[in-house]
């Protein structure tokens, strides 16, 4: 059963399943010490239901998956905290580094190749946005490394600068409207999960205006930002590692205002 969980109150959800029939009341009860949703007339075990977290690219009440597998969150996310920190530092002109010709080795195999892997493990882990992001933020960094090697012929085919900063900022700007509706799906999420999405959307956003608009010094801004963007990235995914088995340091978990998840 394909479910998604809206909560209205605590101990109390809406429901639509996959046929669009509603729900329009699921109550709790406890059985053994432990909580029970009755979804109509199924129960279901809270445990059995994964809240979102982002260390698990998930955003929102859901069912647990059908089969046992890793989690491939943390890889995605570390892939791309890497390659966006490093492009970064190149945007900042850190060390007073301009050529980002070092970054399209991480572009092709960590932040595009490893990353487009675990976008398509997360579809076995029956995970619906985070094999979305992450195969696709996967295929921007394939993109992007192709528009960076000489190879493809990309950028030989402009005529100016001028008109291949202008593509670049189209390119950059459908990805701006993308990762815009990928954070409208995490306010509902955790905060730390919330954050990645947003900052991430504010790097893009000053991309596109330093190329479309040619200010440098916004292409240095969101070059800022997408170093906050990867060190958010990290977070996340360490948070999907982190156990008490492995870690003094576990995360706590703290989702976005107004909303309720079990315990």
């Amino acid at each position: 059963m394909t479910t998604q969980l809206d909560l209205e109150k605590q101990g109390s959800y809406n429901l639509e399943n996959e046929n669009n029939d509603r729900i329009h009341r699921i109550t709790t009860s406890s059985h053994q010490d432990q909580e029970v949703l009755h979804i109509g007339d199924t129960k279901v075990y809270k445990h059995e239901l994964m809240a979102a977290f982002g260390g698990s690219l998930n955003v929102g009440l859901s069912e647990a998956p059908s089969r046992k597998f890793a989690n491939p969150g943390p890889l995605g996310l570390s892939a791309f905290a890497l390659t966006t920190l490093v492009l970064s530092l190149v945007n900042v002109r850190a060390r007073h580094i301009s050529d980002p010709a070092g970054v399209v080795g991480l572009a092709f195999f960590y932040g595009g190749f490893i990353q487009l892997l675990a976008g398509m493990w997360e579809v076995v882990v029956e995970n619906n946005f985070g094999a979305t992001a992450l195969s696709s933020y996967g295929g921007f960094w394939l993109a992007w490394g192709a528009l960076e090697t000489d190879a493809f012929g990309l950028r030989a085919a402009y005529a100016t600068s001028r008109e291949w900063n202008d593509m670049v900022g189209f390119f950059l700007l459908g990805w701006l409207i993308f990762t815009t509706m990928l954070l409208m799906l995490t306010v509902k999420s955790t905060v730390a999960f919330f954050s990645l999405f947003l900052f991430l959307d504010i790097t893009f956003l000053f991309l596109v205006i330093g190329h479309l608009g040619h200010t440098a010094v916004c292409n240095k801004i969101g070059g800022y930002f997408g170093i906050i963007t990867a060190l958010l990235a990290w977070y996340n995914a360490y948070a999907g590692l982190a156990t008490h088995e492995n870690s003094y340091f576990v995360p706590k978990v703290i989702y976005m205002p107004g909303t309720v998840f079990p315990k």
